[in-house]
């Protein structure tokens, strides 16, 4: 846990993590370099303490932080897996049609 922080209770501890997962489950618009901040900023944790949970390089996981690298999706599923989360492939919503394709193609008669 990050110093500057005092030491958190456990009940409070898992608490803050269930949190955390219904948040980033809540943002699926978020990107992974926003769910990786949001996580470790939430829960706390310094670079290092983070890419140690994860099993990653502290490098690395400051390169997905800044945007400087998106990261693997073995990476992503590490640094997720702290929380028991993982990335997974979901099919898209689809999106209403644009107002300009919903004209007819054709001019109508008067």
């Amino acid at each position: 846990m990050d110093k500057r922080y005092n030491p958190i209770p456990l009940p409070e501890q898992i608490k803050l993590r269930r949190t955390v997962v219904e948040t980033v489950l809540a943002h699926p618009e978020w990107s992974l370099r926003e769910s990786v901040v949001f996580i470790k900023r939430t829960l706390r944790l310094t670079s290092p303490e983070m890419a140690k949970l994860a099993g990653v390089g502290t490098k690395t996981l400051q390169d997905i932080e800044q945007g400087r690298s998106e990261g693997t999706v073995q990476t992503m599923n590490k640094i997720l897996g702290i929380l028991g989360l993982c990335v997974g492939v979901v099919r898209a919503a689809p999106n209403p049609q644009p107002a300009h394709l919903a004209r007819p193609l054709r001019p109508q008669e008067p």
